[in-house]
């Protein structure tokens, strides 16, 4: 299934996407998708209803994040080995872990917003992953049952706040708008191998980055495994996996953002985000 939410920001309905491309109302069935509409028993009744019976969405609403009231945003830094030889670093011998704030969260076609005083706000195309079940010190074997499925996230970050200003990396991570998210929740069974997508991001209509979940250096399992044992992890927890190489700060020269660019990206099968750039 591909599911979603729409509507205005702070108002959003949960939908499903039928197989004509028309959004499907889920709100007789689900209030959200969050928590524990997200679990396997949750999304098997969803997937038993009839698509066609359910109420039409007409017209062109707002898509809002896929996923509401996140409890946590979780990324993993430098997991890729082409984006690692870009950046000139070795790769780690564990995941880097930190945090996006959810305040940062936003839908896929929502402007992006250039912090005041930023120079260096730069893209960053990520599978995304949404846990549906609890999980907590789980193995790799286990973790694909933890998953509820994927999707599309664009790691907005600035630079100078992530690495030349003190402190940590969500600083840097954490904006308004800075987390962009969807436009839908792939459920895991229509992902055979979330290790084989395909990515891509755009500015402006040149392609920066052109990558594949292929070259990153912790898969899936790993990763969900991995934080599993430093906290538990609770459906609608996101994490944000790494990016390909092709990222502003590894141009040379460097590029970042600007008031007025038009960013687009996608990651295979899990839809594509457009979103316009603007001043904070």
């Amino acid at each position: 299934m591909k599911l979603l939410r729409y509507g205005p920001d702070g108002s959003e309905r949960p939908g499903l996407l039928d197989g004509d491309g028309n959004i499907r109302d889920l709100s007789g069935q689900i209030t959200d998708l969050n928590g524990d509409a997200l679990g396997d028993a949750a999304l098997d009744r969803l997937r038993a209803l009839d698509a066609a019976a359910l109420p039409l969405v007409e017209g062109q609403p707002r898509i809002g994040a896929c996923v509401g009231q996140v409890g946590k945003f979780i990324a993993i830094g430098l997991n890729y080995a082409d984006h690692a030889a870009e950046a000139g670093m070795e790769l780690p011998a564990e995941p880097i872990v930190f945090f996006k704030a959810t305040s940062s969260i936003c839908g896929p076609n929502d402007p992006i917003e250039i912090p005041r005083g930023s120079q260096k706000t730069d893209w960053e195309v990520e599978l995304g992953i949404v846990i549906g079940k609890h999980a907590k010190y789980i193995t790799e074997d286990e973790a694909l049952d933890h998953v509820a499925g994927y999707c599309t996230i664009n790691d907005v970050s600035e630079r100078e706040f992530q690495i030349e200003r003190a402190g940590q990396w969500v600083k840097g991570k954490s904006a308004d708008t800075f987390g962009p998210i969807g436009p839908w929740l792939v459920t895991r069974d229509q992902v055979p191998d979330p290790q084989d997508l395909a990515m891509y991001l755009e500015v402006n209509g040149t392609r920066y980055q052109d990558g594949s979940t292929r070259t990153m250096h912790f898969g899936v399992r790993k990763i969900v495994s991995y934080l599993s044992h430093f906290m538990s992890l609770h459906p609608g927890d996101v994490i944000a996996t790494g990016t390909p190489p092709g990222v502003g700060m590894g141009l040379k020269p460097p590029v970042y953002h600007k008031p007025g660019d038009r960013v687009e990206l996608g990651v295979e099968g899990l839809g594509i985000q457009a979103h316009d750039v603007v001043a904070g």
